[in-house]
């Protein structure tokens, strides 16, 4: 059996999903000699300069850290391959790893992914999944190549969506799937004991990059794909409407029947005027928590009394 202590790792990632797995490997005895991640980024109404949460978690652990603008850039490259990785682990990292960088570990390089591949490859897969309204989501752990996460798969681990599901949460529960699925297939990967397996291309889908405007809510679409977008465009870019010349921002909301006939967007009283909901193209949106542009998130029986005129206004772009 391979001895951990003798294979030198470089990890790569960004958001708070790569975390845990980043966290795996220390534990698990890898001598991580160093975590890329991306630069600092104003964040927050201060615009401070924030570090990601994976270069926030190495400093706590002691690593160090590289922060390059561009990976595939000749002299990110030259300090990566510096110090000389017997394998490369990415988790989120939100950079394309160029085929400069994929050939400088003896080992390889293996990718934690939030989906079951090849169900959504790409940049938003765990987004995707909710949107689509998919059953099931997962974490793949798979040996990388040049592709868009085509490369040959060693391990899945699977969960249920459930209908409280929203993006925050199902990151979360995948990110610590992932983490221990990392650790169970790592060893057996590099001792030959587990053998990648080639994808099957038939079954391919690919998660497209957000935008701010994709949080834009289509009244005319059913409620249901609107529930399901609200879910998976939490937090960012959230789901928002317009209510005058003033952004509503749709925090929480479940779908419902009835509303034929009425134009998409009309806000109509449920629950005898103490709820709200929204007409759209098929079925009502029962609204539970709201926002109005600058202010604190509110549930419907809240806002409502403060705003009299809100039922059976039309909501719009």
């Amino acid at each position: 059996m391979i001895d951990p202590q003798s294979i030198t790792i470089v990890f790569m990632g960004t958001s708070s999903f790569a975390v845990p797995s980043l966290q795996a490997l220390v534990k698990d005895g890898y001598p991580v000699v160093a975590v890329v991640s991306q630069p600092a980024r104003p964040a927050g109404r201060g615009r401070r300069l924030t570090l990601p949460p994976v270069a926030e978690a190495a400093e706590r652990l002691g690593l160090s850290v590289l922060a390059p603008a561009r990976l595939r850039a000749p002299e990110a490259v030259a300090q990566v391959a510096s110090l000389q990785p017997d394998l490369i682990v990415v988790a989120a990292y939100a950079q394309i790893l160029p085929p400069s960088v994929l050939a400088i570990p003896s080992r390889g390089c293996i990718n934690v992914h939030g989906s079951l591949l090849p169900r959504w490859r790409g940049a938003s897969p765990i987004h995707s999944a909710i949107l689509a309204g998919d059953k099931c989501a997962g974490v793949t752990i798979m040996v990388m190549d040049a592709g868009m996460d085509t490369g040959p798969t060693l391990s899945q681990s699977i969960t249920r969506i459930e209908d409280s599901d929203a993006t925050p949460d199902l990151e979360s529960r995948l990110a610590e799937m992932g983490a221990g699925l990392l650790s169970s297939t790592l060893l057996r990967y590099l001792d030959g004991a587990l053998q990648p397996a080639p994808q099957d291309e038939a079954g391919a889908t690919y998660a497209r990059i957000l935008k701010k405007a994709d949080g834009l809510i289509d009244w005319t679409r059913p409620a249901v794909e609107i529930w399901r977008s609200c879910r998976a465009y939490r937090p960012w870019p959230g789901s928002f409407s317009f209510w005058g010349d003033r952004q509503l921002k749709v925090v929480s909301c479940r779908p419902g029947e009835g509303a034929a006939g009425l134009e998409p967007g009309r806000v109509i009283p449920l629950s005898g005027g103490k709820e709200a909901g929204v007409a759209t193209g098929d079925g009502v949106l029962w609204l539970e928590e709201v926002a109005l542009e600058g202010g604190r998130p509110l549930g419907i029986r809240e806002f409502l009394p403060g705003h009299r005129d809100f039922i059976g206004s039309l909501l719009g772009g």
